[in-house]
């Protein structure tokens, strides 16, 4: 019986390039939405919370800053599990990991979404 050639089974093809892309696709948004921000921050006028807010309470800035939330959260999301994934042996302590990391990184956009609900 041959281990190669036609009949070996190849497990997680091509997932390594989707989530290269999809880290390089979420940096490049997070690249251009600080581009934005820091374009709007260096209008002429006084920085204090009224200039903040006022940034923020425009509908395609929030629509913006929403994108940014989710591609930063999937974005963090892609690294620490290739992290988890490499280094991390035990395959108990790697689940409990992915979840830790998939649970916080939930909370954490669903607080950043509910920050931005408010201004």
């Amino acid at each position: 019986m041959s281990t190669f050639g036609s009949k070996r089974i190849v497990v997680g093809a091509h997932y390594g390039l989707r989530d290269w892309m999809a880290q390089r696709a979420t940096a490049l948004l997070m690249a251009l939405f600080t581009v934005v921000l820091l374009a709007q921050l260096l209008m002429p006028g006084e920085l204090g919370y009224d200039r903040w807010a006022g940034i923020f309470s425009q509908q395609w800035m929030k629509v913006v800053t929403f994108a940014l939330i989710i591609s930063l959260a999937y974005h963090a999301w892609v690294g620490m599990r290739d992290i988890w994934m490499d280094y991390v042996q035990p395959v108990g302590i790697r689940l409990a990991l992915h979840l830790f990391t998939l649970v916080w990184l939930v909370a954490c956009a669903g607080w950043a979404v509910q920050v931005l609900w408010r201004l």
